[in-house]
């Protein structure tokens, strides 16, 4: 058994993305699916990045993806810090912004002003 300590700093990550605080303090909590993710694709550098467009399936956050289906075309919110993925593990517990204003072009994945979202989003 490997008890070796680890230590690991993540941040509010890039917050660039909000067009404003109004929405900030009511972050909900929720459940990102493990099994979702991609190395490489959502989570590069061992992070999800803070502004991770977000939709829910079957009780769980999964990323948000446009000309998907099953519900993954439907935007729920957007990451509100970065949260770290290691290669193992499970799911991830992390805050979701569900309404407020975001700058489109400062997100870290594409989302267009004509999304369906569930959630009250002003695009500036």
């Amino acid at each position: 058994m490997d008890l070796s300590l680890r230590t690991e700093t993540i941040g509010a990550g890039d917050q660039s993305w909000l067009g404003s605080s109004h929405g900030t303090d009511a972050c909900r909590t929720v459940t990102i699916n493990r099994s979702a993710l991609t190395k490489g694709t959502h989570y590069p550098d061992n992070r999800l990045k803070s502004g991770m467009p977000l939709a829910l399936v079957s009780g769980k956050y999964v990323p948000y993806n446009a000309g998907g289906s099953g519900g993954t075309e439907i935007l729920a919110g957007f990451l509100f810090t970065d949260q770290s993925v290691r290669d193992t593990g499970g799911d991830i517990v992390a805050p979701l912004l569900d309404h407020g204003r975001v700058k489109l072009a400062k997100l870290p994945f594409t989302v267009t002003a004509s999304a369906t979202t569930t959630g009250q989003f002003i695009w500036v």
